[in-house]
């Protein structure tokens, strides 16, 4: 006699269920706390947030926007106050130089 195994889900449905999930969103948050004679020691806050890009920006959530790590425009960004902070710096320093050199006069 062969068993069939039988899927509690099917693919179709995983796809249904995530497609929701993306769209709706969902959120999972949970504590964990350690504590060692009514001391707390440690306390880890987890929060997690699954959604679609589209239902994230919806909500006012995009900070992957202005991540360098994640995004290539921010980086360009990034760069640009870079050049901008050792151009300042550049600056300062050649005021310092000119002040060393008239003094030494």
């Amino acid at each position: 006699m062969a068993e069939q195994i039988s899927h509690s889900i099917e693919a179709t449905n995983l796809a249904d269920i995530l497609e929701r999930v993306l769209d709706k969103g969902i959120v999972i948050a949970g504590d964990i706390q350690i504590m060692l004679c009514d001391v707390e020691l440690l306390t880890i806050k987890i929060r997690l947030m699954i959604a679609s890009v589209d239902k994230a920006k919806e909500m006012g959530i995009s900070w992957w926007e202005s991540d360098s790590f994640l995004s290539s425009g921010a980086g360009g960004l990034k760069e640009l106050e870079t050049e901008k902070e050792k151009a300042e710096l550049e600056k300062r320093v050649k005021q310092l130089e000119k002040k060393l050199k008239s003094k030494a006069r």
